[in-house]
């Protein structure tokens, strides 16, 4: 028995976000850090208080050679 059904769909990639249990293919969250925890960027943000992807675009204003 295979985990596919009649119309192909893969259920190995099925998972539940951590936040709100919403069942979601993890290949197609729009996350790309955390596609297999959360199913969106705002469960992960209501989740953590931010979101990786935007913690990743960040700057610094001060370059931390500089700050020291």
């Amino acid at each position: 028995m295979t985990s596919e059904n009649e119309i192909g769909f893969d259920l190995r990639n099925i998972v539940s976000c951590a936040r709100c249990g919403l069942r979601y293919d993890w290949r197609r969250s729009p996350s790309s850090s955390l596609k297999m925890t959360y199913c969106g960027s705002l469960c992960e943000k209501a989740d953590l208080g931010f979101t990786i992807e935007g913690v990743l675009r960040t700057t610094r204003a001060v370059p931390l050679a500089e700050a020291a």
